[in-house]
C-alpha cells in the first residue's frame, strides 16, 4: 500500500463521482425493485402459503400461553399481510440506515472530544454519512403516521380503556410513556438533535477548510461534547421506542446498549469500507494499512461487545424464566414453527463469529481484501439483526426475504447517492485540520 514519506503532506483530493458509479447505484436500486415485485407476486400468489398457515396456527397458540393474546381481535385489525410486509420492511431498513447514518456524526464527535488525530484521514467519510439523516428522518415520520397501527401493537384503539374490548392491562400501564403525542415529540426532537449537529459539525469542518484557524476545531469539540451527551439520552430513548416498543409487553433494561452496538459496528463497518473503495480508486494517498488496522480493531472490539450485551440480556432473560420476558426468544429461537430459527443462529455467526476470526490477527486487519469481507458480513449481519428485532413481534410466521431485501436494496442505492454526492462536495482529505499530519504519520 503506497504511502507517504515523512516529508511529504497530504494536498487537498477532490472524488469523481463516475457516470459509471451512478450507473451502479441506480442499478442497486432496479434490482431493488424488481426484487420487491418478486416478492409481492411470491405474496399474492400465495407461495409457501400452507406453511406460513401452520406457523400462524402455532404462533396463535404461543402468543395466548405467553399473555401476548390480549384481545384476540387485534391480531385481524390492521393492513393485509402484504402492505404490512412492506410498512414494516420500510421501517426495518430506514431505523438501520438511519443509525449508521448517524454513527458517522457520533464517530467524528468522540475524536474531537478525544482530541485523536489518527481518524482525521478518514473524517470526511464518517461526516458524509450523515447524509441520510434528513431523507430517513422525513421517511420515518411518513411511515410512522401511515402504519403506526401494523408495526406497534400499542397504537390499536380502545388498547389502554377500561373496559373495551381490546384493553391490555400491561400495555395501559405503560400509557405515561407509550402515548401518540409523547411519542411523535420525542422522535422529532431525537432526529432535529441528530440532524442538527450532523448539520453544524459539518459546516465548522468546511470553514476550517476555507479559513484555516484552529478556532473551528475548538467550535468542533465543544459541539462533539454537547452532541455526545444529548446522543447517549436520545440513541437509548429512540431504541426504545423505534425498536423495543414493537414487543410491547417485553423490555430489556439493555436493549439501549444493544441496539447503539449494533449501529456503531455496522457505522465503522461502512467507513472501513468506503475508505478501502477510495484507496482502491487511487484516492487518500496518506491512507495506510494503519489507519485500517484501527478501523478493524474497533469492528473487533465491538463485534464482541456487541455478543456480550447480546449474551447478557439473553442469559439473564434464560435465568429468570418469566413468561412475560422469556416469549421474546421462545419466538425467535423455536417459535412460530421454527420461522426464525436459522436466522436466529446466523445472527450469532455472521456477528460473532466471523467478524470475531476474521479479525483476530494483526496482519488480517491490515488486509484490504479480508477486512472489505469482513465489513460487507457486518453491514449484512446486522441488517438481518434488525429483522430479528422486528419481524417475530410484527409479522410472526408471516415474514420473508424478497420484499425485505428489495426494499434494503432501493434504501441502498439511495443511501449511496446521497453519500456519495456529500462526499464528492468537498476535498476527501481536510487539509487546514490541525491533527492532519498526525494522522498522516500515524503508525500502529
Amino acid at each position: 500500500m503506497a504511502t507517504l514519506t515523512h516529508q511529504e503532506s497530504a494536498t487537498a483530493e477532490q472524488l469523481v463521482v463516475t457516470d459509471g458509479a451512478r450507473k451502479t447505484f441506480i442499478t442497486i436500486i432496479v434490482a431493488g425493485v424488481v426484487v420487491l415485485i418478486l416478492g409481492i407476486l411470491a405474496q399474492v400468489m400465495g407461495w409457501g402459503a400452507a406453511e406460513h398457515a401452520a406457523a400462524g396456527e402455532a404462533a396463535g397458540h404461543l402468543g395466548a400461553s405467553a399473555g401476548h393474546g390480549a384481545g384476540a381481535s387485534l391480531e385481524h385489525e390492521g393492513s393485509s399481510t402484504l402492505v404490512k410486509r412492506i410498512i414494516v420492511s420500510l421501517w426495518h431498513s430506514n431505523v438501520f440506515f438511519l443509525g449508521v447514518s448517524t454513527i458517522g456524526t457520533v464517530f467524528m464527535a468522540i475524536n474531537y472530544v478525544a482530541y485523536a488525530g489518527w481518524s482525521v484521514m478518514v473524517k470526511r467519510i464518517s461526516e458524509a454519512l450523515s447524509a441520510w439523516i434528513i431523507p430517513g428522518a422525513v421517511i420515518m415520520l411518513v411511515v410512522f403516521l401511515i402504519g403506526r397501527h401494523d408495526i406497534f401493537h400499542w397504537t390499536h384503539e380502545g388498547i389502554m380503556e377500561k373496559g373495551n374490548p381490546n384493553y391490555d392491562a400491561i400495555i395501559a400501564g405503560k400509557s405515561g410513556f407509550l402515548n401518540l403525542p409523547f411519542y411523535l415529540i420525542r422522535t422529532i426532537v431525537y432526529l432535529a438533535i441528530w440532524a442538527f449537529f450532523s448539520y453544524k459539525l459539518r459546516q465548522l469542518s468546511l470553514a476550517e477548510d476555507q479559513l484555516g484557524g484552529t478556532v473551528w476545531f475548538h467550535k468542533s469539540i465543544n459541539a462533539s461534547a454537547l452532541f455526545l451527551v444529548l446522543y447517549a439520552v436520545t440513541s437509548s430513548m429512540s431504541a426504545w421506542d423505534w425498536v423495543m416498543s414493537v414487543d410491547t409487553h417485553w423490555f430489556s433494561t439493555m436493549f439501549g446498549w444493544y441496539v447503539f452496538a449494533s449501529w456503531w459496528v455496522s457505522g465503522i463497518a461502512a467507513i472501513a469500507l468506503t475508505a478501502i473503495f477510495l484507496k482502491q480508486a487511487g484516492y487518500l494517498r496518506a491512507l495506510t494499512s494503519n489507519h485500517l488496522h484501527d478501523l478493524g480493531k474497533l469492528m473487533f472490539g465491538f463485534s464482541i461487545f456487541w455478543t456480550y450485551v447480546w449474551f447478557a440480556q439473553f442469559m439473564l432473560i434464560w435465568y429468570a424464566n418469566l413468561p412475560e420476558e422469556a416469549v421474546y426468544y421462545n419466538q425467535r429461537l423455536g417459535g412460530f414453527e421454527g420461522h426464525y430459527t436459522g436466522i436466529f443462529y446466523f445472527n450469532l455467526l455472521i456477528n460473532f463469529v466471523f467478524p470475531f476470526l476474521g479479525l483476530m490477527t494483526r496482519d488480517a486487519k491490515r488486509q484490504m481484501i479480508i477486512m472489505k469481507i469482513v465489513c460487507i458480513a457486518i453491514l449484512a449481519g446486522h441488517w438481518s439483526d434488525f429483522y430479528l428485532m422486528f419481524m417475530p413481534a410484527t409479522l410472526k410466521a408471516e415474514s420473508g426475504f424478497l420484499i425485505e431485501i428489495g426494499i434494503a436494496a432501493i434504501f441502498l442505492g439511495a443511501f449511496l447517492i446521497l453519500f456519495t454526492r456529500r462526499l464528492a462536495s468537498a476535498s476527501l482529505v481536510p487539509v487546514n485540520h490541525p491533527f492532519l499530519d498526525e494522522s498522516i504519520h500515524h503508525t500502529t
